[in-house]
């Protein structure tokens, strides 16, 4: 019976880097095209959906296939009908009528006319606390207002010596303030995220001597906390061989 010829350790370490070298630039290349296309599928996804809801509202007249066979002379049904269909139309066609909406409930007429709809819809039990709800999350969201957090910060949180990384929020208002400052030591609201998402986490009130105020941006310290600690933004990672080793101490002669 005949052995197998063993491979060559030079050409098994060829191989074995070859592949390396492959698997680490396939890894690059899912780190350069996943970011760029969930971007795009998430935007043409949600311009689908946009487009879906919106445009049976729209009357056929103004649909892009109507106006172009129209311009053209074609008439519907017959065989020169061009079929068109553009994704986003129902986008542009939902912010033009945001826009008209929102000047109007501005003016006096629409004020007048939203406080008499708000005022039938809070007769209604059920309706009423779901438009409330619903309005208080868009006025949150969508308001512009100079509402912001003042600078990250370390907290000592669940427990002593266990630190974790929050947001310094607008300074306390009303009867948390009054009951929360009487020996008159200054108390901020923080609030503490939840890793990876960003948006649930808890509000503590603190004094302020007990956290660690910190320089980084809003923006770097929301990535340490959506990436679980991973990302570090702003900060040289070396690489091993581009470490210099310190020179050799000069040997001291002997006394």
């Amino acid at each position: 019976m005949r052995r197998p010829v063993p491979v060559p350790k030079q050409r098994h370490w060829l191989v074995t880097r070859i592949l390396g070298a492959l698997r680490n630039n396939f890894f690059a290349g899912v780190v350069v095209i996943a970011p760029i296309g969930l971007t795009i599928w998430l935007i043409w996804t949600f311009a689908g959906w946009v487009d879906s809801v919106v445009m049976p509202f729209v009357p056929p007249f103004w649909h892009p296939e109507s106006i172009v066979n129209r311009l053209m002379g074609h008439e519907r049904g017959s065989p020169d009908w061009i079929e068109i269909n553009i994704r986003g139309v129902g986008v542009g066609f939902f912010l033009f009528f945001t826009i008209i909406i929102g000047w109007v409930a501005k003016g006096l007429v629409g004020r007048s006319l939203l406080r008499s709809g708000e005022d039938l819809v809070g007769r209604v039990p059920v309706i009423r606390s779901i438009y409330n709800a619903v309005k208080q999350i868009s006025e949150t969201l969508f308001t512009q207002s100079d509402a912001r957090f003042e600078r990250a910060c370390l907290v000592e949180f669940p427990r002593k010596g266990m630190w974790s990384l929050a947001f310094v929020s607008a300074p306390l208002r009303g009867e948390v303030r009054q009951r929360l400052q009487g020996d008159g030591e200054e108390i901020v609201g923080l609030f503490r995220p939840i890793t990876p998402n960003a948006t649930t986490g808890y509000l503590l009130y603190v004094r302020r001597s007990e956290i660690i105020e910190l320089d980084m941006p809003l923006e770097d310290a929301a990535k340490i906390v959506i990436s679980a600690g991973l990302v570090y933004p702003g900060e040289v990672v070396s690489r091993p061989e581009d470490l210099v080793e310190p020179p050799p101490e000069p040997a001291r002669a002997a006394e």
